[in-house]
């Protein structure tokens, strides 16, 4: 536990100051084929201050945490900043400030499990799956679980404390046809720590199952046809789009630096179906999987609408982005770790629902696909993607035909979202998302199923 009330040090502020003390704690075990690989406990957390002069920033971090470091850290970082403005002498304006006041701890009350008996859960979720999927060639099962744990003062006036966890398990499954291996992965869990995720292990045996079906489907099916086609793309699909392809686009320091988006705001960029939000932390007064109250600079975080009903409206920001654009402050200032500054960083970004059903979505194609996976994928400051696709299904007459290999999807994302014709009335979260923008990040993403006119890769 780190400490929660930074108050005392504001004596050492002299000019905008902000003073974070964060530890992150990970567990990550790996099984492959019964034998343990890899079983890992570590905690990295230290301190660190950043300063702001007229559009300098000082920045200073140490890893103790006693009180003669804390002022030296501020007092560093005060030095490098006042040190750069007299060189630049950029004279910018002073930060916006939309302070709050924020103590959020997701500990787990219930009795907290050691990684032997991680290891015990984990052991009985291989036997089950060796036990029963005959065909497989190898199996791996991964558990991975992150506290984040944070303390926050600012100078001008913020307070936050929050200790955010995300427990994720991971399972890949192997077969082999035809000389041909074919892999596919599943992951489980998502925001809270092991014991809120995980009971019994005898409750994720139905969606191995599952996994395990649509693995032998894929490895007798068939090879999509390349070119554009009528799809559905599921909430994975949907999701990784709208972080990758439109929310990187998006962010104030990539406008900035050229991106497309640049030259889009207030215009219609999207089929008017499509309203793009990054979350804060609740979506239909539930939380988002990696929900944020205060962003690292001590802004108030609120819901950022991105696109509303297919026109460009915001970018996320940060405090100095926010004064470039002359925008209102988005909260989307984001460090991984105490060492790292905030950058502008995306929270739960997706898609709202429609109103239209999926199964009426997958009617309606006379001839396409419903991809429902992503393995992983790329876009640029263009919003050009290419994505790959590791589960999906022939669309015929209307209805689900067979089971389609690993292929890709590629396109002009804004482009793109102006074919969307349909979007479903559900919302569902993707639960392991990551963001390697200069630092890995958790983030969430999801959304309904949308359909669209897309390019495959074929075989």
């Amino acid at each position: 536990m780190i400490m929660k009330d930074l108050k005392k040090y504001s004596k050492y502020f002299t000019e905008y100051t902000e003073l974070r003390v964060q530890e992150n704690r990970n567990i990550r075990i790996t099984m492959v084929n019964g034998d343990i690989m890899s079983n890992s406990r570590t905690a990295i957390g230290g301190v660190s201050a950043r300063v702001y002069k007229e559009g300098a920033w000082g920045f200073a971090s140490n890893p103790e945490l006693d009180e003669k470091t804390i002022k030296q850290v501020i007092e560093s970082a005060t030095k490098n900043a006042l040190f750069i403005d007299s060189r630049e002498r950029l004279n910018k304006p002073e930060l916006p400030n939309k302070k709050g006041n924020s103590q959020n701890d997701f500990t787990t009350t219930k009795p907290k499990k050691s990684q032997k008996e991680l290891i015990e859960f984990m052991k009985k979720i291989d036997e089950y799956i060796k036990g029963n999927f005959e065909k497989l060639t190898s199996r791996t099962i991964v558990i991975s679980c992150l506290d984040m744990e944070k303390s926050l003062l600012t100078s001008d006036g913020s307070i936050s404390y929050s200790m955010i966890p995300r427990t994720i398990g991971y399972v890949m499954m192997t077969v082999q046809k035809d000389k041909q291996p074919y892999e596919l992965y599943d992951v489980y869990g998502g925001f809270g720590q092991f014991e809120d995720n995980f009971e019994n292990p005898e409750d994720l045996f139905p969606k191995l199952d599952e996994h395990y079906e649509h693995l032998i489907k894929k490895s007798e099916g068939i090879y999509a046809e390349a070119g554009v086609h009528n799809c559905i793309l599921d909430a994975d699909l949907a999701g990784i789009l709208a972080h990758e392809a439109i929310g990187h686009t998006t962010e104030a320091d990539i406008v900035k630096g050229g991106s497309v988006a640049g030259d889009f705001l207030n215009q219609k960029v999207s089929s008017e179906l499509v309203t793009l939000v990054d979350f804060a932390n609740h979506f239909a007064g539930k939380l988002c999987p990696v929900p944020l109250f205060i962003d690292d600079e001590g802004t108030l975080a609120e819901d950022a609408v991105i696109i509303e009903d297919g026109v460009l409206k915001k970018y996320m920001n940060t405090k100095e982005y926010a004064n470039h654009f002359k925008m209102e402050l988005t909260g989307n200032a984001r460090a991984y770790a105490f060492s790292d500054e905030p950058l502008v960083r995306m929270r739960n970004t997706a898609i709202l629902p429609g109103k239209s059903k999926l199964a009426d979505m997958i009617a309606s194609i006379e001839s396409g696909y419903y991809l429902m996976q992503s393995s992983n994928g790329q876009a640029d400051s263009t919003s050009e993607f290419m994505f790959g696709v590791v589960k999906g299904y022939e669309i015929k007459n209307g209805k689900l035909g067979r089971a389609i290999k690993d292929t890709t999807i590629s396109g002009i994302a804004f482009d793109m979202l102006k074919t969307v014709t349909m979007v479903s009335d559900d919302m569902v979260w993707s639960c392991g998302g990551f963001c390697g923008k200069k630092q890995m990040i958790p983030v969430g993403m999801g959304g309904p199923a949308i359909k669209c006119k897309v390019n495959i890769g074929g075989k």
